[in-house]
């Protein structure tokens, strides 16, 4: 397991439970969950299907908001702003990236990794700039001009990778990034997210199924019950 520089605490999620109901039976996905992620810090996140994993990660992205306990990014309450703050804060400070790619396929591989900075005010010169150099540490300099559909699935991920990274996130959020992609090629994609994650310097958490890619991130940590348990 590697070993991380951490700094400052980026994300702080302190006793945050969700529930769901269904019918008439209540679901607790997330009991009294509480958890710290550091700048620099990779943190595998491994549990079963439907144990909650992709709840959290929403919860921690400021896409759900939790039944109770708070969510801190940064050291800033952010759990219960109004959805302007909460929108505010996911544009300039979480990069999220997802199992499926989501590109705008009617865009090229640069113009999807533009979108995120132009929505956070940047100019186009500094977007297309920050976008063509995100795309070539990826190797897909010679791709920019190419709509998704054209692209590998690979390479497809890599842009996607490339977009998250765009506005220079405190916090990455992944959601088994490589889990749609073969063997080999989910290899190669992940030693390039976690290059690109280290040399940000920025916080990780990255849910996997993958063992053995786990085992190369900092920390491993699981839900039981509603609650995360490190392994």
């Amino acid at each position: 397991m590697a070993e991380a520089t951490t700094g400052k605490t980026v994300l702080q999620l302190r006793d945050v439970a969700r529930s769901y109901v269904s019918g008439d039976e209540t679901l607790h996905v997330l009991r009294d969950t509480s958890f710290s992620l550091h700048a620099g810090e990779i943190v595998a996140l491994v549990a079963p299907s439907g144990t909650g994993k992709s709840t959290l990660l929403h919860i921690a992205g400021l896409l759900d908001r939790p039944d109770a306990g708070s969510v801190e990014i940064i050291g800033r309450d952010s759990g219960r702003l109004a959805d302007n703050d909460r929108t505010a804060i996911r544009c300039s400070e979480i990069g999220f990236v997802y199992q499926f790619h989501h590109l705008l396929g009617e865009f090229t591989a640069r113009e999807n990794v533009m979108l995120p900075q132009m929505i956070a005010k940047k100019s186009q010169h500094i977007a297309r700039e920050r976008a063509e150099n995100l795309l070539s540490l990826f190797g897909l300099g010679h791709r920019l001009d190419h709509l998704p559909g054209k692209l590998s699935g690979g390479e497809q991920q890599r842009v996607a990778i490339a977009r998250a990274l765009a506005n220079e996130p405190s916090l990455l959020l992944a959601d088994e990034p490589t889990g749609n992609l073969d063997v080999k090629t989910a290899a190669t994609v992940f030693d390039e997210l976690l290059r690109a994650a280290r040399s940000s310097g920025l916080a990780a958490l990255i849910a996997t199924h993958n063992d053995e890619l786990a085992a190369r991130m900092d920390r491993v940590v699981t839900l039981r019950d509603g609650m995360l348990v490190e392994l």
